[in-house]
């Protein structure tokens, strides 16, 4: 158990590591194309995400909590065989995340340096694999994810400003939009809580001790926290770019938030998307390599006895991947629904999980929570097969 005055930090770092975790370059990438084609309505989009997060990573985080178990070990309680395919799922999911997390950070250190991506990415690389050298490699990876994730949110309430978004219009059509899209919808829940993203914050807390009934005021707390944070850098990024778009500026589709940065603040503007996209980059490779790896402890025991040494081997095999063979700007907003696939799953199984009194001992499941979650289940079932039939058939 975690010493009470460290208890409010890990807390924190846990709900900075989820959101900033979702934070990445197709968080970015994926915020901006979205607006650019739904104008004002994406806020209904972002809304809807919202709601469907909070639910998802309050049942989630509460399961592991009350269990004291990592996600693929509760499934296998489930149902034996369960988690070892949830893990496969989430670390070849997570790996594919992470080539496009290195191409990102290479990205935004080009910007700020002018070297090469690759040159850019492979440091980018080596800063990450420095955390996990560091004996408190917890507690750094937890005081870096805030400090980032403060960049990111006073870069983007600066660029926001510059941009004169119509607010009145946005909050009309967040409540009330002229158009609805379905893949927008699952790709922001994927991407924010889909694959490992949805078990970052959860499982980090696991580590530090913050687990068993006694503590679900906190596990609250912290996923509910990290959900926002995450929701306010998308607000914010939606309303730069609509300030953008509605004054009829044009969008580069090479990389889109790098021209909305550009457009919003010039020059500076540039720069200041090279921070915002090296901070989003390389936490997301750090929360990436961390939350995949907490899967192989489940598959393969002895990685747990090296778990910083599989971490950097993740991270590094991921840059490899990148400088090798690269990672295309579309697969970065198709990332996000990849894993709004696999999260009617993982959340179905834990889901079963919070009724099984054999995995979370006396702790009763809220109702509203259970029925919140099963309709999100089914909602996303539904929506991810409507997307994948047409897929098929256009």
């Amino acid at each position: 158990m975690s010493r009470p005055e460290n208890r409010w930090s890990v807390l924190v770092g846990a709900a900075f590591l989820m959101a900033t975790s979702a934070i990445g370059p197709g968080f970015l990438t994926q915020t901006t194309v979205f607006t650019q084609s739904l104008g004002a309505s994406f806020g209904f989009v972002i809304l809807t995400s919202v709601l469907i997060d909070i639910g998802v990573q309050l049942t989630i985080w509460r399961v592991i909590a009350v269990s004291e178990l990592r996600a693929p070990d509760i499934a296998d309680r489930v149902l034996p065989g369960l988690g070892t395919l949830i893990s496969v799922l989430i670390v070849l999911g997570g790996l594919a995340f992470n080539i496009g997390n290195v191409a990102g950070a290479g990205l935004g250190l080009q910007v700020l340096t002018g070297l090469p991506v690759a040159w850019c990415a492979v440091l980018a690389a080596a800063a990450s694999v420095g955390i996990f050298l560091v004996r408190e490699a917890g507690r750094l990876m937890d005081r870096f994810a805030q400090l980032m994730g403060l960049v990111m949110i006073l870069i983007i309430v600066y660029v926001a400003a510059t941009t004169g978004a119509p607010v009145a219009e946005a909050a009309l059509r967040t409540v009330a939009p002229t158009r609805i899209d379905l893949v927008s919808i699952i790709t922001l829940v994927g991407g924010t809580v889909g694959g490992y993203i949805t078990f970052s914050g959860g499982h980090r807390l696991l580590d530090a001790g913050v687990r068993g009934l006694a503590a679900l005021p906190q596990v609250t707390q912290s996923a509910v926290m990290g959900v926002s944070v995450a929701s306010l850098i998308r607000v914010l990024l939606f309303l730069a770019t609509l300030g953008v778009v509605s004054q009829g500026l044009p969008i580069g589709a090479d990389n889109p938030p790098a021209s909305v940065f550009q457009q919003a603040a010039g020059q500076l503007g540039y720069k200041l998307f090279g921070v915002v996209m090296f901070a989003a980059a390389i936490t997301s490779i750090i929360g990436s390599a961390y939350t995949s790896v907490s899967f192989l402890k489940s598959m393969l025991p002895r990685v747990a006895g090296q778990e910083n040494r599989w971490i950097i081997g993740f991270i590094v095999l991921s840059t490899l991947v990148f400088v090798t063979v690269g990672k295309p700007v579309q697969l970065l907003v198709w990332a996000g629904a990849l894993n709004g696939f696999i999260l009617p799953l993982t959340l179905g199984t834990l889901l079963v999980a919070a009724y099984r009194p054999q995995v979370v001992g006396a702790y009763r499941h809220p109702r509203w929570l259970a029925v919140f979650g099963a309709a999100v289940v089914l909602i996303m079932t539904w929506l991810s097969g409507s997307v994948l039939w047409t897929q098929l058939t256009s």
